[in-house]
């Protein structure tokens, strides 16, 4: 069973879907217990940093998702997800984050200084970085097209731990991981047909666990 971690706000319905189209069983859940014996653990979000941080404090879920990060357990962390999972973020003042990673979350240059507009918004190319084995995207096609709504974007202090880039007026983290641990600053299930192939891929991840 994967545990999609609800803390009052994100797109907890449409991951939960998401994972049900490809074909594996989701619950949405602010229940350590429930997050602490799951297979593999989402981290869904949407909106601003600092609410979403805010959120996984006052449901007391800050620990619980630490230590599923750091369990070997499959961890999956989407969009504002994905965010949280570094150490701080302009949004909001410098909101501190969950330090799975280490670096900020920035937001995108003005685009009257790239003629890009913020937020980015809508279809992009994901471009995996070569020499990084990354189990999530062996299904998706040799260049895939993904969704993304998102105003800033992670800086890791490790450029190692990024596996995939994409384009708006700079080159930017789309995705990261380390081990057992990965985050995507795009939606995989608003994605379409490479969006359920990195959640399927993301399921045998958590089936292999149990």
């Amino acid at each position: 069973m994967i545990a999609i971690v609800d803390y009052g706000m994100g797109n907890l319905r449409s991951a939960q879907k998401g994972i049900e189209k490809a074909g594996f069983e989701a619950t949405i859940t602010d229940d350590p217990a429930v997050i602490d014996t799951a297979n593999g653990v989402i981290l869904p979000g949407v909106g601003a940093f600092k609410d979403c941080f805010e959120g996984l404090r006052e449901h007391g879920l800050v620990e619980p998702v630490r230590r599923a990060a750091f369990s070997g357990r499959p961890f999956l962390g989407i969009c504002v997800g994905m965010q949280l999972m570094f150490e701080s973020s302009e949004e909001g003042e410098d909101t501190e984050g969950l330090g799975i990673f280490k670096g900020p979350v920035v937001r995108f240059p003005n685009g009257r200084e790239t003629g890009y507009k913020v937020p980015h918004m809508g279809w992009n190319a994901l471009t995996p970085i070569p020499g990084r084995p990354n189990p999530l995207l062996e299904g998706l096609s040799s260049q895939p097209f993904v969704f993304f709504v998102h105003s800033y974007y992670p800086a890791p202090e490790d450029p190692g731990v990024i596996l995939a880039e994409a384009q708006h007026g700079v080159r930017f983290a789309a995705m990261c991981g380390r081990d057992n641990v990965f985050g995507v600053q795009f939606h995989p299930e608003k994605s379409q047909r490479e969006g359920l192939a990195l959640l399927q891929a993301f399921g045998r991840l958590t089936e292999e666990n149990a």
